[in-house]
Parts: C-alpha cells; sequence; structure tokens
C-alpha cells in the first residue's frame, strides 16, 4: 500500500520541469481530464489562430491565401512539424484525410510493393478502423487477411515465418489496454521474414518516444486529436520511409498528391517524397488548430515527456491498488504506454460516477476502465484527486445508481 499524501504530489510538481505548458491548454476548472487518449485538450492559442484563418485569411484574403498563408503546403509544413514527434524526416511525414483513408493508403501500397505475397496479418483486438479497414483492403485487393496476438510472442512469429506475410499491421499502443510494442525488435522480425510493416501510431504520437527511421518502419499513421490536441476530426499523418519513395504506389492518386497539380495534366504523375501519399484538397481551418498545437510540442522535451508519463501512471495504479480493480496494463515501465486500464464487469457505471465527480475517463466494451495521462497538462496533484476519486466511487457503490448505467452513444 501507498504512503504517498497530495502534499507529496505538490511538492513533485512544484520541481516538475514540464509543468509551465499546463498553462497553455484551456481546461474548465476543477476538472480533472484523463481522457487525451481519446480527445485531447485545448491548446490556449487555438481558438485564435482558427479565428484567424477564418477572418483574416478566408474572409478577407480568400482565395489568395492557398499562396500567402502557405495553405497549399500546410500538409508538408505540418508534416514537418511531427516528423521529430515520431522520429522521421521532414519530407517522410505529411498531414492530411483521415486516420482510416490513410491506413488504406498505406496498407495498399504495402501489398503493391510485396505482390508475391498474398496476406495481410494484422492484430486480434486491434482498434475496429485497423480491422475494417484490413477486410476492405483484402477485398479489394485479392488478399488474404490473418490475425495474430502480437503479445504473445512464438504466435507472432509463428505467423510471420509462414513465408506468405505482405505486410505486418500493429497498433504501437494497445487501445484498450496500453501495451507498448517493441517497435524496433518487431520490425526487424517481420523484414527477416520478408514482410512489410504498418504502425499505428494513434495512441503514441504525443504520448511516448517515437523513432520510426531508427526502427526501420516501412509506413505509418497516426491521428493529430488525441496527444497532439488538434481537435475533433483533426487530419491524420502519414509516414513513408524514404527508401520507398520512389516506387510506393497508393490507390487515392489525387491531384494534391501530383508531382505537378498545376500543370493539369491528364495523366498522373507521383510527387517527391510522402507527400505522393496525399490526395486531395485538405481541411484548412482544422489545420490551423494542429498548427498552434504542434508549436507547443516544438519545445517539449520527449525524454522528460516519457519520464512523467511513466510517473504518473505508475502513482496512479499504486493510488488504485484499494479499489480492488483488476489492472489491464501491464505494470513494467518499458511495456506500458501513457495510460491505465483497468478492469470490471460494471466499469461503465463506474466511469459514469467518476465523472460526476469531476474525473474524464473513458469505457472501452466489455468491461475496461480507461485513463490517459497527457504529461503537458496533468499534474500529480491531478492523479492523487483523480486516484482517490475512483476508490470511493468503487467502495461507496455509488456506481449502482441506476442513471449511471444508462449506455450514451460514445463512451
Amino acid at each position: 500500500m501507498t504512503s504517498t499524501t497530495r502534499a507529496d504530489c505538490v511538492r513533485r510538481d512544484e520541481k516538475d520541469p514540464l509543468a509551465g505548458f499546463r498553462s497553455e491548454f484551456l481546461l474548465p476548472e476543477g476538472l480533472v481530464y484523463l481522457d487525451g487518449n481519446s480527445l485531447g485538450a485545448l491548446p490556449a492559442a487555438a481558438p485564435g489562430r482558427i479565428a484567424k484563418t477564418v477572418e483574416r485569411e478566408w474572409g478577407e484574403r480568400l482565395v489568395a491565401s492557398w499562396n500567402e498563408a502557405g495553405w497549399w503546403d500546410k500538409p508538408r509544413t505540418l508534416g514537418a512539424q511531427v516528423a521529430p514527434l515520431v522520429g522521421a524526416a521532414p519530407h517522410e511525414v505529411v498531414v492530411g484525410d483521415g486516420t482510416s483513408a490513410n491506413l488504406f493508403k498505406a496498407l495498399v501500397a504495402a501489398l503493391r510493393l510485396n505482390p508475391e505475397r498474398p496476406v495481410v496479418l494484422g492484430e486480434s483486438g486491434n482498434f475496429p478502423t485497423d480491422l475494417y479497414v484490413t477486410e476492405g483492403v483484402a477485398e479489394i485487393m485479392g488478399a488474404v487477411e490473418r490475425r495474430v496476438d502480437p503479445d504473445n510472442p512464438a504466435a507472432l512469429s509463428g505467423a510471420l515465418a509462414a513465408g506468405d506475410i505482405a505486410v505486418l499491421l500493429l497498433s504501437h499502443v494497445d487501445y484498450r489496454t496500453g501495451t507498448l510494442r517493441d517497435m524496433a525488435r518487431i520490425t526487424r522480425l517481420a523484414h527477416t521474414n520478408g514482410a512489410l510493416v504498418v504502425w499505428d501510431l494513434c495512441h503514441s504520437a504525443g504520448a511516448v518516444p517515437v523513432e520510426l527511421a531508427a526502427c526501420g518502419a516501412d509506413f505509418a499513421v497516426g491521428c493529430t486529436y488525441k496527444y497532439l490536441n488538434a481537435g475533433p476530426g483533426a487530419p491524420s499523418f502519414s509516414f513513408v520511409a524514404e527508401r520507398h519513395h520512389a516506387v510506393a504506389r497508393q490507390p487515392i492518386t489525387g491531384w494534391h498528391g501530383h508531382a505537378r497539380p498545376f500543370d493539369f495534366s491528364a495523366e498522373y504523375a507521383p510527387a517527391e517524397g510522402a507527400s505522393r501519399f496525399l490526395s486531395g484538397s485538405q481541411p484548412v481551418v482544422a489545420a490551423a488548430a494542429l498548427e498552434a498545437s504542434l508549436e507547443v510540442w516544438q519545445r517539449v522535451d520527449l525524454g522528460l515527456l516519457r519520464k512523467k508519463s511513466l510517473a504518473l501512471t505508475e502513482l496512479f495504479i499504486e493510488l488504485t491498488e484499494t479499489a480492488g480493480l483488476e489492472l489491464v496494463t501491464p505494470r513494467e515501465p518499458e511495456r506500458r504506454g501513457s495510460q491505465v486500464s483497468l478492469r470490471h464487469p460494471e466499469g461503465y457505471a463506474m466511469v459514469q460516477a467518476l465523472i460526476e465527480r469531476g474525473v474524464v475517463g473513458d469505457f472501452r466494451a466489455p468491461d475496461v476502465l480507461r485513463f490517459g495521462f497527457a504529461p503537458l497538462y496533468l499534474s500529480y496533484a491531478d492523479v492523487f484527486d483523480a486516484a482517490a476519486a475512483l476508490v470511493e466511487v468503487v467502495r461507496s457503490g455509488e456506481w449502482h445508481d441506476p442513471r449511471f448505467a444508462v449506455s450514451r452513444t460514445v463512451t
């Protein structure tokens, strides 16, 4: 049982080198927000940046802003800012389209690069988008879909050793459990067995250090509305390793991915670098919110971020042990992302009761209480208060109130 007090947490906050970033986000007073792994907090600079884009760039300068405000180049300039957060070169990352579309592009491109192999190997229990897109790609490309538990080393090795896997699609951090996969080891294993790898970074970009280039990754996609705080429906990003730039062919060959779009040629010619993975016009207003967030991220030491993330999650695990809930997230720091997941058959009602107390987490069917820890705007005192509230909710039985069992559309 931990002996940590709230006063201890306050003292840790006073020494926290990342504490100053809290003022750069807008959150309701008195709320402890542990759902940044679903939707990140609002950057303080975002409303002004969006207003400038709408009122000045669009409202006054109109079409001239494609040049003057750099609208046309946003997918590349924003991609260059995302690149250091995922361990990539600036020309290997572009921002645009949604996660589902970018997964589709990456999987098709990988299959085309490995045409003698018919199988897409996916992850059993992965986020539904990954599963559904993989099904669609397999159908369209005449491929075969298989699934494996990537946290079972023998099962993963055996599946890859079959010799017919064209591409492996995995989430770097499991969205339910918070398990962090060893990207370098798994990528080496796949390559040794002749497969390419697509990494889903939705629950790791902005949460844990990512080293795509150093790990030899082939492709990756990730959203920007979770830990990167770009707002609901914010655009996704795509990573394409430089070694694939000359030959990778994605299937949605729109004019924004053309080498010379304003030649208005009737024939498609792919652009240089990851730009060939762009398709149509991108959401400029949404990009303004992402730009405001990324300006904050350029000043973040990712090593300090990871250190604080592990400290926050470890503190929460220790403080909630007495609640009697099953811990789903790995205790080993090297296997943990920036979330803590707990299991209980009545987890949904418990999360709703907790939200009423001002502590926001979320629920994932069938029985997972999920809490995300965004180190830029969470304090140690926040974590202490959240853990104390959870323990009290469970002990008091207040979650038995029938109103907390009423299911909502978004859980």
